[in-house]
């Protein structure tokens, strides 16, 4: 697993009725983008994490950078 800072952390709640946890990647602290990452949470927390099997990242989508479209032959 490999981020960024800035890149979003989901961690999908693995037993009935906890929800899922997402937050902002704040800092990466290990070689090459790897774990652990400071992740600040939507509720606001803010924790050092060692993401497991049951997260995902997300990169954030860049603006402007929609596909071309084409033009009609004459």
């Amino acid at each position: 697993m490999q981020a960024a800072v800035g890149d979003r952390l989901h961690v999908h709640g693995n037993i009935v009725g906890h929800p899922e946890r997402v937050g902002e990647i704040v800092e990466v602290h290990g070689a090459g983008g790897e774990p652990p990452y400071l992740v600040r949470f939507d509720d606001g927390h803010t924790g050092l994490v060692f993401p497991g099997p049951d997260a995902i990242i997300e990169q954030p989508r860049t603006k402007g950078k929609k596909g071309k479209k084409g033009s009609a032959k004459d």
